[in-house]
């Protein structure tokens, strides 16, 4: 039997369904870090499945550093309008512009292999598998772009 609260910290860590983060503890023996680790595991199988699906929705995230000289803006692809509409996925799109105005990348590839500004044990690719396991939709980085006003 897993204990009700274990399952709830769980889920508070990663946003996954209540079902899922009870199963894995289960599955874990209870173990919150085995836990962690084969949601994220299962994360990285979903989104593989998933990829190949249509991206025909999404939201643009944007974002102005305080003193307003460098800013970012990201299209954050995702297959409905419901999903793409939603407040914690439109938080995504934000937290990745923060993430490209801090952390310039030229090519979309240099993007997903970086270490996330906010912890970088974990890279903006792994960043896409936790939206599409969160979510259950095929989600993806389209257009982005950083501006400096120091780069002229």
């Amino acid at each position: 039997m897993v204990n009700i609260n274990d399952v709830k910290s769980l889920r508070d860590k990663t946003g996954i369904s209540i079902t899922q983060c009870q199963k894995a503890l289960s599955e874990a023996g209870g173990d919150m870090e085995k836990a962690f680790a084969s949601l994220k595991k299962a994360g990285i199988a979903i989104a593989e499945k998933k990829s190949g699906r249509t991206l025909a929705a999404g939201a643009i995230g944007s974002y102005v550093h305080g003193t307003g000289d460098i800013g970012a803006m990201v299209e954050l692809l995702c297959e409905t309008d419901f999903v793409g509409k939603n407040e914690e996925f439109k938080k995504y799109a934000y937290n990745i512009a923060m993430h490209l105005a801090a952390s310039p990348a030229e090519t979309k590839e240099e993007l997903l292999a970086a270490p996330y500004i906010r912890d970088p044990q974990i890279t903006i690719g792994d960043i896409l598998k936790e939206i599409v396991q969160k979510f259950g939709e095929n989600s993806d980085i389209g257009h982005f772009g950083r501006f400096s006003v120091s780069d002229r």
